[in-house]
């Protein structure tokens, strides 16, 4: 059995980072967006629960870490609570960070 996954450019659209997927496509082929550390350009990559993924958004740098996988794009608590902000030093914020 495989290990659960979802493509990136769902994922920043389920997790409310990007309105669109189309949007979400654009913005992984334009910037540097990193999985585990990992330069991606590619929409298709997949992310997995415990993946750290780093954002480079117009409010700054956003180091998040994966705590499980949406099935759908629900509200903004219900994406939030899907991944936690990790700050120096490896530790996660209590309040799982804001949505930009």
């Amino acid at each position: 059995m495989s290990e659960a996954s979802l493509r990136l450019d769902k994922w920043l659209h389920f997790a409310r980072f990007c309105k669109t997927r189309a949007l979400a496509q654009q913005m992984i082929q334009k910037s540097r967006i990193r999985i585990n550390g990992r330069v991606v350009d590619k929409p298709h990559a997949l992310v997995r629960v415990g993946d750290v993924l780093t954002l480079p958004l117009r409010s700054g740098v956003r180091v998040l870490r994966l705590l499980s996988l949406p099935e759908r794009r629900g509200p903004a608590p219900e994406a939030q609570a899907g991944y936690a902000e990790v700050l120096p030093g490896g530790l996660a914020a209590p309040d799982g960070g804001g949505m930009d």
